[in-house]
C-alpha cells in the first residue's frame, strides 16, 4: 500500500476517533444499540469484466455481505427527537463476498452511517432512511501481469457509499427488526486507474440490541412535544480543500493515462440561507487548481518510440489550470452530519478541460459549533469522475439551536 493511500486510511480512521470521541463519550441519556445485517444483492454489469470477461468466464451477478453495527439515538421524548426524526449515528464494519476470490478478493468496509425516520406508519413501525460513507480493503486491484481482467477496481483501498430505504418494527422494548433495500458504491474517487467502479442494490434483513430503551418514551407520540421556532439567518462556510487525481488524455484512438498524480486544492466559500432546522440552501464561489488540467500529449505515438512517458506529455501554463466557479447548493443538516450537493459552472478560466459545469457531493462532520471537515467529490459534466475534496471548513454567523450535545 502506497504512502497517499495510507494518508487516506489513517485520514478516515482519525475523522472515525475524533466523532467518537466529541460525541459518543458520557452520552448517558442516548440509546445506544448494537446490530448485526445481512445483505444479498446484484451487481449491475457496467464492464466487460463483470459481463463474463473474467478467469471464471461467468457473469458476475451476486454479492453478498455482513455488517456488525454500532449507534446511537437521540434521546426519547426531547426536542431534538422530534425535528430529526429520532435520528441514530454510528459506526459499521462490513465483509463483502463478490463469488470471486482470486481477482475481487474479499474486502471489508468501515464506515459511518446515520438513519431517521421518514414517516411514522404506527407506534411501533416506521419507514426510514440510511446512509453511510467510509473506506473498505482487502481488494485484490488491476495489475497488467497478475490481475489483468479486473477493470473495475484500480485500488487496494477504496471508498464506500451507500443510501437506502428500510422498515424499522419495534419487536420489543430491547429489539427492533430492519427489513429494505440499500444502494451501494465502491469506488477510489479517481486517484488511481482503472476507475469504473462497482455498483450494487442490496436487499437487508438486520436486528439490533438497544441497550437502554425506555420503551414508554420511544412510543410517547412526537406532536405532544413542542418545538421552538427557528431563528432564519443566513450563515457563511468557508472551506479549504485538496487531494490528488489521475487524468486520462486524449489521443487518436481513444484516451491513455497521464503518467504520475496531479495535486489539486481550491476553497469553497458559501453564504446559505437557514430555512429552518433540516435545511440550507445558498450559493458558492468556488476556486480551484488542478495540475492535471489541459495537460496534453507531445504526438504520443512518435514520442513513446524514443522517449520516456513523462516526456511524452506536456504541462500548460499557471491560467490554464486555474479556475473559479459559481454553483448552486443544497444541504440537509442532521445531528454531526450535513449531507450537500452542488451545481455550477466555471465562469474564470483558462478553457478546454475548464470549460465546463461540475456537479459536487459532499458530506461534512461536525468537529466543534462552527468548524466541520468536509469529504466531497467533483464530477464534470454529470459522468465524468474529477476529484475528491478532503478539507476543513470554518461556519460564520451561525446561529443554529443547538437541540443537542
Amino acid at each position: 500500500m502506497n504512502s497517499k493511500m495510507r494518508t487516506g486510511r489513517d485520514m478516515f480512521l482519525l475523522m472515525i476517533i475524533l466523532f467518537l470521541s466529541n460525541n459518543i463519550c458520557a452520552q448517558d441519556a442516548y440509546i445506544h444499540r448494537l446490530g448485526i445485517e445481512g445483505r444479498a444483492g446484484y451487481i449491475f454489469p457496467t464492464s466487460s469484466f463483470l459481463r463474463g470477461e473474467n478467469d471464471m468466464r461467468k457473469i458476475m451477478r451476486s454479492v453478498c455481505s455482513a455488517h456488525l453495527k454500532y449507534s446511537f439515538r437521540l434521546p426519547p421524548g426531547t426536542v431534538a427527537d422530534r425535528v430529526y426524526g429520532s435520528s441514530y449515528q454510528g459506526i459499521g464494519l462490513g465483509y463483502f463476498d463478490f463469488g470471486n476470490r482470486r481477482e475481487m478478493g474479499t474486502p471489508v468496509a468501515l464506515y459511518a452511517f446515520q438513519g431517521a425516520r421518514i414517516a411514522g406508519i404506527t407506534s411501533r413501525l416506521s419507514l426510514n432512511y440510511e446512509w453511510g460513507f467510509g473506506a473498505s480493503f482487502g481488494w485484490k486491484p488491476y495489475d497488467y501481469l497478475s490481475n489483468p481482467n479486473n477493470t473495475v477496481m484500480g485500488s487496494k483501498v477504496n471508498a464506500y457509499l451507500s443510501a437506502g430505504i428500510h422498515l424499522n418494527w419495534i419487536l420489543s422494548p430491547r429489539f427492533d427488526l430492519n427489513i429494505g433495500a440499500t444502494a451501494v458504491h465502491f469506488s477510489n474517487g479517481n486517484t488511481r486507474y482503472p476507475n469504473t467502479g462497482l455498483n450494487t442494490i442490496d436487499f437487508k434483513i438486520g436486528v439490533a440490541y438497544n441497550f437502554n430503551r425506555d420503551i414508554d418514551k420511544t412510543l410517547q407520540p412526537l406532536q405532544q412535544i413542542p418545538v421552538p421556532a427557528f431563528p432564519r439567518h443566513v450563515s457563511y462556510d468557508l472551506m479549504l480543500f485538496g487531494s490528488w487525481r489521475r487524468k486520462a488524455v486524449d489521443v487518436p484512438g481513444g484516451q491513455v493515462p497521464a503518467p504520475g498524480k496531479y495535486g489539486v486544492a481550491g476553497f469553497c466559500f458559501a453564504p446559505m440561507y437557514n430555512f429552518g432546522y433540516k435545511f440550507r440552501a445558498g450559493v458558492s464561489l468556488d476556486g480551484v487548481y488542478d495540475a492535471s488540467a489541459n495537460i496534453y500529449t507531445k504526438d504520443y505515438a512518435t514520442q513513446l518510440d524514443g522517449a520516456s512517458e513523462e516526456e511524452a506529455f506536456g504541462t500548460p501554463p499557471l491560467r490554464k489550470q486555474l479556475s473559479l466557479g459559481v454553483s448552486a447548493r443544497g444541504e440537509w443538516v442532521m445531528p454531526y452530519f450535513t449531507v450537500g450537493i452542488g451545481f455550477g459552472a466555471n465562469i474564470l478560466h483558462g478553457g478546454g478541460d475548464l470549460q465546463s459545469f461540475y456537479q459536487i457531493l459532499a458530506l461534512k462532520i461536525d468537529m466543534t459549533r462552527d468548524t466541520f471537515l468536509h469529504v466531497g467529490y467533483n464530477l464534470k459534466d454529470f459522468h465524468e469522475p474529477n476529484y475528491l475534496m478532503l478539507g476543513i471548513g470554518y461556519r460564520f454567523n451561525n446561529r443554529r439551536p443547538r437541540l443537542y450535545r
